[in-house]
């Protein structure tokens, strides 16, 4: 553990070189996006299906819808999901359209800051340009709640956020789902919701210290880094 430990807090460090020096830019705009009109049915659909309501509402503690998930915890700390209502000052209430899609493909907030992968952005990334937009058309229907967003809790080195940047240089690559030409509509369906909106292998394929689900090992459940003590539940009724 003394290793890893140290060898994380070696990456952090070296990325946080690489940020000084400019080596990790901005993912670009996508330019499709703009012409695309969101059906807000179908985003409410994907919210549900891609666990966005689970996580961000504190239902055993009475939070309102979106305005902020209950405390996940990890060995690596405690994550909190953030406000993801309209809310302009707590929420995403300022967002653009832009801003909503280099999160969900890139993992990468509108001031240009990474996010951890507790937030699966790995498994967003298949995303397809009209299921940003269906889900943005959703989002923007949500009321705004002007509840704080809780800060992260975690160890160190996992608290150096600098770090992510080299992590997602490494160990992240965007690119949409594409579907097995060979596999019919049911297969595609089912492996779009299981690799892509569901993120299915977050929670059931082992992953490394370094937060890397390995892939060779396909759904025989968590290992200790990734098991959870206390795992958000759906909202009732959904």
């Amino acid at each position: 553990m003394k290793r890893i430990i140290l060898g994380l807090t070696g990456l952090a460090g070296l990325a946080a070189v690489f940020m000084g020096t400019g080596a990790f830019s901005t993912p670009q705009a996508d330019p499709g996006l703009g012409n695309l009109t969101g059906d807000v049915a179908r985003g409410a659909y994907l919210a549900r299906a891609s666990g966005c309501i689970a996580c961000h509402t504190d239902v055993d503690g009475g939070g309102q819808p979106l305005a902020g998930g209950a405390p996940l915890e990890t060995p690596f700390g405690t994550f909190h999901a953030p406000n993801l209502t309209t809310d302009p000052e707590h929420g995403i209430g300022a967002w653009t359209l832009q801003d909503f899609a280099r999160a969900l493909r890139h993992g990468i907030a509108p001031d240009g800051s990474p996010y951890y992968p507790a937030f699966p952005y790995t498994f967003y990334t298949g995303f397809s340009d009209q299921d940003i937009a269906d889900l943005w058309a959703a989002f923007r229907t949500v009321p705004a709640v002007p509840q704080p967003s809780k800060e992260q809790a975690l160890a160190f080195p996992y608290s150096i956020r600098e770090g992510l940047r080299l992590w997602q240089t490494l160990y992240f690559e965007p690119k949409r789902f594409e579907p097995n030409p060979d596999g019919g509509d049911l297969h595609n369906r089912g492996a779009y919701l299981v690799e892509a909106a569901g993120h299915c292998a977050a929670c059931h394929t082992p992953a490394t210290c370094s937060a890397r689900w390995t892939k060779r090992r396909h759904w025989p459940g968590p290992t200790a880094f990734q098991a959870v003590a206390r795992r958000p539940r759906s909202m009732p009724g959904r």
